[in-house]
């Protein structure tokens, strides 16, 4: 499904923004090692045409300034922000999850190691924080400024409180739905709620309003990683970048399986707890998780799960005074968010 057209309104200058608010500096591996991850250079320090990923927080944040009448540009920091904790959280999530790769490419990890890796993802964090406090330089209140980053600092803590959790569940034997579901409402929820948080209080000065946005994006950002989950055992390799089944593979206790241990028969939960109590699943392994998920339908019930999500989210805004045009975009991402393809 080819990205909705809002995004290529802002790329551009979002681009030149973010390598504005990332210079160059010392030492030069540092510098590289950030490059690299967000797709601008090549491992051997040579440019690449385009950034890595699809910029989707700071798109909703350039968004949500513009259909609120702002000056999508003032927010251009806020957005860079954005982006630059997003890849805080991806550098660091590859290490503690040992993946080698991400968006078809070696990890960071993998080619300089945990080490450094962990340096790349902390300048990342630190850099996010510089860029926002340049919201001054766009003439933004110098106390709305400060609320600025207030609003991300939470959302990242709240966002690493849900990845604490999401490794603990590795070792917990049964995690339930609405456990999980807490989970991710931090992990995921967080950072996209502060996407339309942030781009709405720069735009303007009502709270209520403000408020709405925000709501709209933690729900928004439920649908995606629900979605997330359903791409991480069903989807096809060529467009997840990781193996068939990879968050089975790697005993990720993701909403389908978790539904599926809540539903199942005792036997049937019995035989999913075995496969995710010992090493890495083999191929009949993961056959037998695969075909209990379908016995108990978990595609459709995560699919739904994630399709009330997008509503709620839609209906926060439906009060919003905001023009049609700006309402179709909102729609066209929320139904790309639920409908990426495998």
């Amino acid at each position: 499904m080819e990205l909705p057209s809002v995004f290529a309104r802002y790329r551009v200058e979002l681009g030149e923004y973010l390598r504005s608010a990332l210079p160059e500096g010392s030492p030069a591996l540092l510098y590289r090692m950030l490059r690299y991850h967000l797709g601008w250079e090549d491992e051997h320090g040579r440019p690449l045409a385009e950034g890595a990923g699809k910029a989707l927080r700071p798109t909703l944040c350039l968004w949500a300034c513009q259909a609120l009448g702002g000056d999508w540009r003032t927010a251009l920091p806020a957005a860079a922000a954005l982006e630059l904790v997003h890849n805080f959280s991806l550098v660091h999530d590859d290490i503690q999850d040992g993946d080698r790769e991400r968006r078809h490419r070696p990890t960071v990890w993998s080619l300089w190691g945990q080490p450094q890796a962990i340096n790349a993802g902390d300048g990342l964090l630190i850099h996010s924080r510089l860029a926002m406090l340049r919201l001054e330089e766009r003439g933004v209140a110098p106390a709305k400024v400060v609320e600025a980053c207030r609003v991300l600092d939470k959302a990242c803590l709240t966002m690493i409180e849900g990845q604490c959790l999401d490794i603990g569940f590795e070792d917990q034997r049964e995690v339930s739905v609405e456990a999980y579901l807490d989970m991710i409402a931090r992990k995921t929820g967080a950072l996209l709620e502060a996407s339309l948080h942030l781009g709405a209080l720069v735009a303007i000065d009502d709270e209520p309003q403000v408020g709405r946005f925000a709501r709209c994006g933690h729900l928004l950002g439920l649908a995606f990683q629900i979605r997330d989950d359903i791409l991480g055992v069903w989807g096809a390799a060529d467009v997840t970048g990781k193996p068939v089944a990879a968050d089975i593979r790697r005993r990720k206790k993701s909403l389908p399986v978790v539904y599926a241990m809540a539903v199942a028969q005792a036997e049937e939960r019995e035989q999913l707890l075995q496969v995710y109590s010992q090493g890495t699943p083999g191929d009949e392994e993961v056959s037998i998780v695969l075909q209990l998920l379908d016995s108990h339908r978990a595609y459709d019930y995560c699919q739904q799960m994630a399709q009330e999500r997008i509503e709620q989210a839609l209906a926060e805004l439906a009060p919003a005074d905001i023009e049609p045009e700006a309402r179709r975009e909102l729609e066209a991402v929320a139904n790309f968010l639920l409908e990426r393809e495998f």
